[in-house]
């Protein structure tokens, strides 16, 4: 009986099975990196705001605290957004006409709150505390990034569950001296400073690093 195929046929065919093999696993390493990628997650990317309000200016070079505007951020489990009234403050007195504020007068004309665009927003099934973050020790730069370095606000972080999974397992690397949690500046002086330092605040705050990774610690 003639042969059908030629014998390279055998080794074609291995080829082109372990080729597609290859070609799944890379294709879902593709899909997995873009859907990891800042193009999905939003980093690093400026959230355009009704008033282009620059953090630089107002926490580097004026020197104001985050608990300024940020009033809720060490009682309630949402920071807060700051009324018209808190930036009439200083605006009623500085840049009185200008015209990139106009915005903000109207709004206390009307008496209508200023729409902000949301930066950081987790999804409705994750529950995100921020008093609680404050109190065990977690700066705002952490999530935050360096803000006071920000003309414009944009998402530092992921947000990932697996991002914030990586900080509920080993929270020693991310605590501060609560004197220093709104301090955009503060660093321990070396990663090995930051283990000794994280490891006695996690004792000293009472953080349940236990039960951090429990489902029910995010999904309730």
């Amino acid at each position: 009986m003639a042969q059908v195929f030629h014998p390279s046929m055998n080794t074609f065919a291995r080829v082109t099975i372990f080729g597609a093999v290859f070609f799944a696993v890379g294709l879902l390493g593709v899909v997995y990196a873009v859907f990891r990628s800042p193009y999905m997650t939003g980093q690093y990317v400026a959230v355009d705001q009704p008033i282009q309000f620059s953090h630089e200016h107002h926490v580097n070079a004026l020197g104001l605290d985050c608990r300024y505007c940020h009033t809720s951020v060490e009682t309630s489990s949402f920071a807060g957004i700051p009324p018209t009234e808190t930036c009439m403050t200083c605006h009623s007195q500085i840049w009185r006409d200008s015209a990139m504020l106009a915005p903000v007068r109207e709004s206390l004309a009307k008496n209508e709150p200023i729409r902000w665009n949301r930066v950081h927003d987790v999804p409705d099934y994750a529950y995100f505390n921020h008093s609680i973050h404050v109190a065990k020790g977690v700066g705002c730069a952490s999530c935050h990034g360096r803000v006071d370095q920000m003309p414009l606000i944009w998402k530092d972080q992921p947000l990932t569950m697996e991002w914030c999974l990586g900080c509920h397992r080993e929270p020693e690397k991310h605590l501060r001296p609560r004197e220093e949690i709104f301090n955009m500046k503060w660093a321990a002086a070396s990663e090995r400073e930051q283990l000794e330092l994280g490891r006695k605040l996690v004792e000293k705050n009472h953080v349940p690093v236990h039960r951090l990774s429990d489902c029910s610690t995010c999904h309730r």
